[in-house]
């Protein structure tokens, strides 16, 4: 694979779900931060779909409530203030199983505080989570920074999480995965 420009993980991660994205399908946000992946997911699952974003941050649900009521997408998501760790007890039982797509930008929201991160075990059992939520064909892409404390380690998780999907049969790419120390990759794996 070649490299990813570090600038543009976010809109690769996006055009990634869009691929497999259709009308009337549920997405994912693990980590909503400041709501343009929220955004992106809700208009692409259109009227009939639905979005649930998650973020333990307030500031980063109320940038995302904010993002998707100015685009008039607010009636397509859901906004859940926990971990994605918890998203497997907190999708309703009409949206198991139909995931199409489960967007993870992992590390920091930018302009918050980065002392507040996403946590290696809390992503572990999130991508596990969303695998086993999504649909045939649905995909997990996550973007994982290795720049700042605590990256590499959640870095690692994210790979071993490939490793296992690999080792399952399942389809997986790894975009920008280079033995370059502080630039962020794309993992992403499709549900057979």
């Amino acid at each position: 694979m070649a490299p990813v420009n570090p600038t543009r993980v976010t809109e690769r991660a996006r055009h990634l779900a869009q691929e497999v994205l259709r009308p009337g399908d549920i997405a994912l946000d693990g980590t909503a931060g400041k709501g343009r992946d929220t955004a992106t997911l809700a208009q692409a699952v259109g009227p009939t779909g639905h979005v649930h974003g998650f973020d333990i941050q307030p500031q980063a649900i109320a940038a995302t409530r904010n993002l998707l009521e100015l685009a008039g997408l607010a009636p397509r998501a859901t906004l859940h203030h926990r971990s994605h760790a918890e998203l497997g007890a907190a999708l309703p039982p009409a949206h198991r199983g139909r995931l199409g797509a489960a967007i993870f930008n992992l590390g920091y929201l930018p302009g918050g505080d980065a002392g507040i991160i996403t946590k290696p075990e809390s992503t572990a059992t999130a991508l596990r989570a969303a695998y086993q939520e999504l649909r045939a064909g649905g995909r997990i892409i996550c973007v994982a920074y290795t720049g700042h404390p605590g990256g590499v380690e959640e870095s690692d998780v994210v790979r071993a999480f490939a490793l296992e999907r690999e080792a399952a049969g399942d389809p997986v790419e790894r975009h920008g995965l280079v033995p370059n120390p502080g630039k962020p990759w794309v993992l992403v794996v499709t549900k057979p």
